[in-house]
């Protein structure tokens, strides 16, 4: 945070407070706290979002041992100090409170909240046990909004969300110097990203598992809008120092991430380096033809795909709900025909994250993985063996396909 951040972490006492704020800015900052707050926890004052008043404004605070949230906006601060209040009735509270300007003030055991004429009395949760917040690692790099957000989007849609399989449950973060990789895996399907950042230093070198649902989360949190670049700051990690945490800090909001203790597995084996054929189709008829046809299957369940050059048909069928087929243009090339199946909401999972209006993809057998790539300016010829190699890309799909009878 910035220097006038308050250390929400000194003293535990509760102490009354008393400020005016705009009721945006604070049903804005409230949410976002309480977002990340535990619905159920045997420590009840976990599900607290703590207030620290102070000459610069307000923060809020939210920690539960793994994720910490601080956010600070700007207040007119008659009385500082610092209180807790269970988070998300307040946001809830907030959020539905007039348009108007809003007068907070606690007396004693008791949190009073005043907008237009609507008034709500909330009691006070006590401090002396409320966990000590942690602090931002030092900042290892800055990348944009946009591309950040894009990334993780991209790849934790391949996360596993077994927790007795915590490696799966991870984002995999490989830093070196200016590159930033990004992998998550299943072991059903698989998903790369590659891309470059500000590193705080040119030979920063980290290798860190963040659990995924956690970074979905806040990566969609940030404003993708703005100019200013997102620091992430990462503690305990290769060659980095610190205690076991990642943090991002955006504008006035910075949050920490206990990362996962495990071992990303090794997946570069997996990666196909040529192919028998490679076909590319048109994400948004091939994505309604998918929907079509599964209205006969079970939730995803298998969808074949056969390919023809040309074209690929889509079949799907139900254990008593019949059958369905459609056919789709496609460009397809290296053999007469293929005949693969994908779990369909895997299949849809990939196609919703390419970010291309065509998606290519690379076949080795019907019965090995295959990729999804966004669509590469040119796609590439067969060599001398008749087969492909995999296009340059700096986002890949990998996709295990369905076993077909026989």
């Amino acid at each position: 945070m910035d220097d006038n951040s308050m250390d929400t972490n000194a003293g535990n006492a509760s102490t009354n407070v008393s400020f005016r704020v705009h009721k945006e800015d604070l049903s804005d900052a409230v949410a976002w706290v309480a977002r990340s707050l535990p619905t159920k926890n045997t420590q009840p004052v976990l599900r607290a979002i703590v207030i620290t008043a102070d000459d610069s404004g307000l923060e809020f605070a939210g920690f539960d041992y793994e994720v910490s949230s601080r956010v600070r906006i700007g207040a007119e601060v008659s009385q500082p100090g610092r209180v807790a209040v269970a988070g998300k009735l307040m946001a809830d509270i907030v959020a539905n409170m007039p348009a108007k300007p809003m007068e907070v003030s606690t007396d004693g055991s008791k949190m009073l909240l005043q907008g237009g004429s609507a008034r709500f009395e909330l009691p006070l949760m006590p401090l002396d046990d409320y966990p000590q917040l942690p602090t931002l690692p030092e900042v290892t790099g800055r990348i944009s909004p946009s591309a950040f957000v894009g990334a993780v989007t991209q790849v934790a849609s391949a996360a596993g969300r077994d927790d007795t399989l915590p490696m799966l449950t991870g984002v995999h973060m490989e830093i070196s110097g200016n590159a930033l990789q990004l992998t998550a895996t299943d072991r059903f399907r698989l998903a790369i990203r590659r891309l470059q950042w500000e590193p705080a230093s040119d030979d920063v070198e980290a290798k860190l598992l963040v659990p995924a649902k956690t970074l979905l989360d806040n990566a969609r949190t940030l404003d993708t809008h703005v100019e200013e670049p997102v620091e992430i700051a990462v503690g305990a990690a290769g060659n980095v120092g610190g205690d076991g945490l990642f943090g991002l800090h955006s504008g006035n909001r910075e949050t920490t991430t206990r990362m996962l203790d495990a071992d990303f597995p090794n997946i570069q084996p997996l990666l196909p380096k040529t192919h028998t054929s490679m076909a590319s189709v048109e994400i948004a008829p091939l994505v309604e033809a998918i929907r079509r046809v599964s209205l006969v299957a079970d939730r995803n369940a298998q969808v074949r795909m056969h390919f023809h050059p040309g074209e690929v048909t889509l079949h799907a069928s139900g254990a008593d709900s019949g059958e369905a087929s459609e056919t789709v243009a496609a460009a397809f090339s290296g053999a007469d025909e293929l005949l693969i199946a994908f779990n369909s909401g895997y299949l849809k999972d990939g196609l919703a994250v390419i970010g291309t209006n065509r998606v290519v993809f690379g076949f080795t057998e019907a019965s090995r993985p295959a990729i999804m790539i966004p669509e590469p300016e040119q796609l590439p010829e067969a060599e001398a063996d008749g087969t492909f190699p995999t296009p340059a890309t700096d986002f890949t799909y990998l996709l295990m396909p369905v076993r077909l009878p026989g």
